[in-house]
This record gives C-alpha cells, sequence and structure tokens, in this order.
C-alpha cells in the first residue's frame, strides 16, 4: 500500500489526517515553539542547501531553475534522500511541513514530486 503524501505550511494546525509529520526546513521556523509544532521527526538532510535557498529566495521567477537544482542536490547525495524516503514510506500517511509562505513555489513540492516518482505513484 503506497504511503498517502501532503505538503503544508508548518504554522498550519495539526489534523489527524497529516499522519507522520515531518519537518523539511534546514533552519527551524521562525517563531515556532517545538512543543507546539507537532512534529515526529525533523529531516535536514533533505532540504536545500544554504546556498540554493538563498539564490532562490522564494521568487517565483526562478522557481524552474530552482526545481532543476534541488532535483540536482538530492540526485548528488542519494543516501539521505533513500533514507527519508523509506522512513516515510512506513507510514500509511506522511505530510511534509515547510515554513514557506508561497504555496505554490516552496522546496516541499519538490520533494514531494521526487518521493511520488520514487514511490512509483
Amino acid at each position: 500500500m503506497a504511503t498517502i503524501l501532503a505538503v503544508k505550511r508548518v504554522y498550519a494546525s495539526p489534523v489527524d489526517d497529516d499522519g507522520f509529520r515531518v519537518l523539511v526546513d534546514r533552519l527551524w521556523p521562525r517563531g515556532l515553539r517545538k512543543d507546539a509544532a507537532h512534529i515526529d521527526l525533523w529531516s535536514k538532510d533533505v532540504a536545500p542547501s544554504d546556498g540554493l535557498r538563498r539564490w532562490f529566495a522564494h521568487d517565483p521567477e526562478k522557481w524552474r531553475e530552482f526545481q532543476y537544482r534541488y532535483a540536482a542536490e538530492l540526485q548528488a547525495n542519494p543516501e539521505p534522500f533513500r533514507l527519508f524516503a523509506a522512513e516515510l514510506f512506513r507510514h500509511p500517511r506522511a505530510t511534509l511541513l515547510v515554513a514557506a509562505r508561497d504555496e505554490q513555489h516552496n522546496h516541499g513540492l519538490v520533494l514531494l514530486a521526487a518521493l511520488r516518482e520514487r514511490q512509483g505513484t
């Protein structure tokens, strides 16, 4: 059975449908207390590098290039992604949590696509 995957902002209230909640940002989200985050795992190793994150700066004009560069980073260092995917796929539902305000242009969506490709869905 395939894991049901989703992406949402870490600041949104947790719901039962979130399942296994994973923060996929390299930095802890501003203003969020750790005890209030309801996070099951913080996976910094699969987040974009600091250099790529700074270059992108959530600029929609850079979105296509960011997707390419981030996918290349994941492929260049496959072991963290492999371990991350294996952990996620142990759960029936998993939600990737990001701090980004832009819900259409963020690394969680790129990571979600890579996970779905790996999962074959």
